[in-house]
């Protein structure tokens, strides 16, 4: 792909508070703003596609514990062109994602024709992976690649048995449940939403929340899982590690049913349980290559489309934002930047 030219000014998606007194009115919204406002930088990347994750969402209201300050720019994914590199591994034209560090937290981030980033924070693009396809995957896929890379370093295989996946409709759970059943897993799958998308993604069992909670205050329950997938914390974390068979493994990874566990210690102690915590956005360098190498490569699953939800512009984005918010998506939503 040939060298892009550097533009005078980008268009972005821009959350500002248009209020200087009084309550704060934050509105996010597209603006074209000068290159050199761009944050510094080794490399300045032409963003081709970005995708929308819930933490974006909030970002673009404001929310303090992500957007850094205002005005920001949203987006904790970016595929696209480099433009400029000051570092000799990346050079201009070639093909790179972004995805975690401090992008569309507390720097600006990928809802914005250009970024500029440090080099550390670039991956070049997989061999047999499109700049979409990367997108399809982004920050939620690479999170359930190291969910699934965290059962498997602790022996959790096809044969071990059944494993189970929280918050199975939304993008990282969508992910982890095509890319267990697709390597052979015998997956349950939770959900409040559709149980028949879970089930096309390959899950052999659609169960609703309340079918997998148990608020007793019961140390251990009966044995049922070899692994899990935790996308939601609070009371579903706790039924699930409390239902865990014998040196099985639970990963961790989000917090949106609550941040505190009301469990004992007896399912670590009495059957060998592994609670995996997974942070995405700080994977060192080798094992984030190891994951995009593998959704790349043998954990890609057959029908990537199948987990988008829709692919929208920036300019149709703030719409997006507010469903998923209140929880009407259902799989991915890839931002088409390059327009």
């Amino acid at each position: 792909m040939p060298p892009v030219k550097l533009p005078a000014s980008f268009q972005a998606l821009v959350v500002r508070n248009h209020l200087t007194d009084g309550p704060a009115d934050i509105r996010a919204q597209i603006e074209s703003l000068p290159l050199e406002q761009l944050p510094p930088g080794e490399v300045v990347i032409r963003v081709h596609y970005s995708s929308l994750n819930y933490k974006d969402a909030l970002a673009a209201r404001g929310h303090p514990g992500i957007a850094k300050s205002l005005p920001h720019i949203p987006g904790v994914d970016a595929a696209g062109v480099v433009v400029e590199s000051q570092d000799p591994v990346f050079l201009p034209g070639q093909e790179v994602l972004v995805t975690g560090f401090e992008l569309g937290a507390g720097r600006w981030g990928g809802f914005s024709q250009f970024i500029r980033v440090p080099a550390a924070w670039v991956l070049p693009l997989p061999t047999d992976m499109t700049m979409r396809q990367s997108m399809i995957f982004g920050t939620a896929g690479f999170t359930a690649g190291l969910c699934v890379l965290a059962l498997q370093d602790h022996d959790i295989w096809p044969h071990s048995g059944p494993v189970i996946v929280t918050g199975a409709s939304g993008g990282v759970g969508s992910h982890a449940v095509a890319i267990l059943a697709h390597l052979g897993y015998d997956v349950t799958a939770v959900t409040g939403k559709n149980p028949d998308y879970v089930r096309n993604l390959g899950a052999r069992r659609a169960l609703s929340r309340e079918e997998i909670l148990d608020k007793s205050d019961r140390p251990l329950l009966k044995g049922h899982w070899a692994g899990g997938v935790d996308t939601v914390g609070g009371e579903a974390l706790t039924s699930i590690v409390r239902g865990t068979r014998q040196h099985g493994c639970v990963t961790a990874c989000g917090l949106v049913g609550g941040a505190e566990l009301r469990m004992t210690v007896y399912p670590f102690i009495l059957r060998g349980v592994s609670l995996v915590g997974i942070d995405a956005s700080q994977t060192i360098e080798n094992k984030r290559e190891k994951v995009w190498e593998k959704l790349a490569g043998d954990w890609r699953v057959k029908d990537l489309e199948q987990l988008v939800a829709a692919e929208v512009t920036l300019v149709e984005l703030p719409a997006w934002i507010e469903k998923i918010l209140a929880g009407e998506v259902q799989g991915r939503v890839v931002v088409r930047v390059g327009e």
